[in-house]
């Protein structure tokens, strides 16, 4: 988070890490091995939520948004991880001010839900192209939704079906573990390849349409467009505001 300055106004800029960052000390058996990048841990989206309550009512938030979920780890669980990112989303619903976000990579998970524009349709949601945007990520999707696909898709492997063959030929554990070993390798690809299929799919152009997203900019315009964004919420805030203060002094 930094207090800085876009097109000349003073905002709330929130980042999130894009890379991973090793554990340091002791960590429990049930938490994730490193601090992954793109992923909102409990102190950090206590961090978020904490910095977009300081900026309501004093200074817009600008969001840039590359964010993959929450982690679901037990640890993070115990310590109020489901909490937290809700009150992201109350910080979201009482955000007082403009608010931008821009996703730069990718918009997945309880990310998708905690910063829509259903829970504040102030909101300015905008992503670069390229960038995926879905309740699911594509890497989830072939490992949690779409298994019995990636399954069918490494058993119909031709290197998978030798090895099944050489295997029921020759049962010693070596013909097992070069069977093992080649699923292994097919459930891999087949995992990249439904992955690839699925992002394909959703893609930011279909977060557009369904209208999650109200606009795709070209990331060498991104600074231009934030500012244009900026502005414009700013004077509806100001056309909006305005009037209601004049009422309340003059009695109009």
């Amino acid at each position: 988070m930094w207090d800085a300055h876009l097109g000349g106004t003073p905002i709330c800029l929130i980042g999130i890490e894009s890379h991973n960052i090793a554990r340091e000390g002791y960590r429990p058996l049930d938490g994730p091995p490193a601090w992954n990048g793109g992923t909102l841990f409990p102190l950090s989206s206590k961090k978020v939520a904490r910095a977009l309550n300081a900026a309501s009512g004093n200074r817009p938030a600008v969001i840039l948004a590359n964010l993959s979920g929450f982690d679901g780890s037990p640890e993070s669980l115990r310590r109020l991880q489901l909490e937290h990112g809700a009150e992201i989303a109350r910080a979201v619903v009482n955000f007082d001010g403009p608010l931008l976000f821009l996703v730069v990579s990718r918009y997945h998970g309880g990310a998708y839900v905690v910063f829509s524009k259903s829970l504040n349709p102030r909101m300015r949601a905008m992503a670069l192209t390229g960038s995926y945007a879905s309740v699911i990520g594509g890497g989830a999707a072939a490992a949690v939704v779409f298994t019995r696909e990636v399954r069918a898709r490494a058993a119909a492997d031709p290197t998978v079906q030798r090895a099944r063959e050489a295997m029921r030929t020759d049962p010693r554990a070596a013909a097992r573990d070069a069977y093992e070993q080649a699923l292994a390798a097919a459930t891999r690809v087949a995992q990249a390849e439904v992955a690839a299929e699925f992002d394909d799919i959703h893609t930011v152009e279909r977060a557009c349409r369904v209208g999650s997203l109200d606009e795709i900019i070209e990331p060498r315009r991104m600074r231009p467009a934030l500012i244009r964004a900026l502005h414009e919420a700013g004077r509806e805030r100001h056309d909006t505001v305005m009037p209601e203060v004049a009422d309340r002094v003059f009695g109009a």
